[in-house]
């Protein structure tokens, strides 16, 4: 299986070197595309003032925060909860930017750029020219937002790893026609919602037909006839 890791921060700006700081931290796992459950978050310390222009984004004041741990208290954790699954963030230079400050400042190693993954990337080849934020992206994918008052780092990830499903292709990845045996509309029909027919049609084919059909499907097919898949049992005459 595949596990990759959706993350997102919040911060108290726009620029780690102009003295800006992680404050919220925010990861979601996801195995084939789809969360598992198990999730990491946490505030954190900034060591300074939230401006208000951030507050107004975030929510998040100084009293929130000031409890909190810093960074260097919560890295060990962070990454071993990553691990060596690669990272999936919108606008991903922006958090790597204060991840990578952050580690820099405590002097621990650094994510791989490698592992990174840009969704808003992703989003600008499957839709250029179009708007591309993670609220644009949830209303063009009819992800409700109505739980979000404010930005969050787990709220975002949890809204971002919907996402990022939808620009990998959507929920029909995980179709498996070997399962699911859909060969053909025809045959999809079969196991349809529709009910029996309130006037059923008659047969369009004769007894021997049906007869030579199903010696061929018993001779040639055998157990991979898919009309067994359905239900539809067949057994050699006597």
């Amino acid at each position: 299986m595949s596990r990759e890791i959706v993350l997102d921060t919040e911060t108290t700006g726009f620029d780690p070197k102009t003295g800006d700081r992680l404050i919220e931290v925010g990861c979601i796992e996801i195995m084939d595309l789809l969360p598992t459950g198990r999730t990491y978050h946490t505030y954190v310390n900034p060591e300074r003032l939230i401006p208000p222009d951030a507050i107004r984004v975030h929510g998040i004041t100084d009293d929130k925060v000031k409890d909190a741990p810093k960074f260097h208290e919560v890295v060990g954790d962070l990454m071993a909860f990553i691990g060596d699954a690669p990272v999936i963030a919108h606008n991903a230079q922006f958090d790597r930017n204060f991840i990578d400050a952050e580690c820099t400042r405590c002097s621990h190693p650094l994510l791989e750029e490698a592992r990174w993954i840009d969704s808003l990337q992703l989003a600008q080849k499957k839709f250029p020219g179009m708007a591309n934020s993670l609220d644009a992206l949830c209303k063009r994918f009819k992800i409700s937002l109505s739980d979000r008052t404010y930005h969050g780092a787990l709220i975002d990830a949890r809204l971002l790893a919907e996402v990022y499903l939808e620009l990998r292709g959507g929920k029909e990845r995980r179709l498996d026609l070997a399962t699911t045996r859909v060969a053909s509309t025809a045959v999809a029909a079969v196991t349809g919602g529709y009910g029996a027919r309130p006037r059923p049609l008659a047969d369009r084919s004769t007894e021997e037909e049906r007869a030579a059909h199903a010696a061929f499907l018993l001779k040639t097919l055998k157990d991979r006839s898919l009309w067994e898949g359905y239900g539809l049992r067949l057994e050699a005459e006597a």
